[in-house]
């Protein structure tokens, strides 16, 4: 059994069983990945993929174990070489994070920036997507961190920190009625049409909470996953906008009005995950801390080392996060 023919198997499953696209990514040949492949199950003596001719059609339940592995071995592979990067050269890397519009665009530039002019020979690379998209990727190994509000919590493979809280804001154009209302109320909020954020971001769960603990059904008539488009559907006159709080910008959104809804809606917490089994590297746990403050070392280390969630919750208990 060789490592090669590990990282072939785990490859070819995340690429949909395509063992050209997998070559491609692999810089190798097609027959090399088959062949080699195919020496693995014989020693082995099972198959790993059921097959239609050359094609190959699905993961076996035998398959679908020895991959898991597979990928557990791979990431171990992976925190040797890391710890072999800390001890011959700290400072130099790469560090990649998964995360949604909202975080990429509002709570991660300063940290990012004051980042790489301390860590300039270290390549971060961001990727977005959906809270679920974000959390898988942190679980198969494809990003080193994830950073979101929502979806992280199925992945249980996935240690994870809480960060912030943050609430949200309505938008909306200067003169509309909400504004020159003495207190907003969810009532009122329901007489108009509402433009949000598409369920599943950006703790969209606690806006549908909200408005059913009072049962009144919101009249949400557009979703989507950034914050500007939002806002532009905003300035358009389509509806009033509900977005987190840190993504109204006092420059760019002068021609608008933010209304704190704190009072409405229940605060969400954003969250930074990783793998399980992890190796950080003294930069990466210092990216940690810069974007939470209240996330150190000796913190970052009770959490690894923590044994459940009921463990790690107990850590954050008498800690009171920031709020944006």
């Amino acid at each position: 059994m060789k490592l090669q023919q590990l990282r072939y198997i785990w490859e070819v499953s995340r690429n949909g069983l395509n063992v050209s696209a997998t070559a491609q990514v692999l810089y190798t040949s097609q027959p090399g990945i088959s062949k080699q492949i195919r020496l693995l199950e014989d020693e082995l003596g099972v198959e790993i993929f059921a097959r239609s001719g050359k094609h190959l059609t699905r993961v076996t339940a035998a398959g679908e174990r020895i991959i898991k592995t597979a990928g557990e071995i791979l990431k171990k592979c992976e925190n040797i070489k890391q710890i072999g990067q800390e001890f011959s050269n700290e400072r130099v890397g790469t560090l990649s994070i998964a995360t949604t519009h909202t975080q990429a665009r509002y709570a991660l530039p300063k940290v990012i920036s004051a980042f790489m002019q301390e860590y300039p020979d270290v390549a971060l690379h961001m990727h977005q997507g959906t809270p679920a998209q974000i959390a898988e990727m942190a679980a198969d190994g494809t990003v080193d961190f994830a950073i979101a509000t929502e979806g992280m919590e199925k992945f249980n493979d996935l240690i994870m920190m809480p960060c912030y809280r943050w609430n949200r804001s309505v938008v909306v154009p200067k003169g509309h009625p909400l504004a020159s209302l003495p207190e907003l109320t969810l009532e009122a909020l329901a007489e108009y049409p509402i433009v949000t954020y598409v369920f599943g971001f950006t703790g969209r769960s606690k806006l549908d909470e909200a408005f059913s603990q009072v049962e009144l059904e919101p009249k949400v008539i557009f979703t989507a996953a950034d914050a500007d488009v939002i806002k532009t559907y905003v300035r358009l006159g389509l509806g009033v906008g509900i977005v987190a709080g840190m993504a109204v910008d006092e420059q760019q959104d002068q021609d608008l009005v933010a209304l704190d809804a704190s009072h409405l809606f229940e605060s969400s917490v954003t969250q930074i995950g990783f793998r399980r089994g992890t190796f950080l590297r003294g930069f990466m746990s210092d990216f940690i801390e810069r974007f939470a403050p209240h996330l150190d070392r000796d913190i970052q280390a009770k959490v690894i080392q923590a044994r459940s969630k009921d463990e790690v919750e107990a850590l954050f208990k008498n800690i009171e996060l920031p709020v944006s």
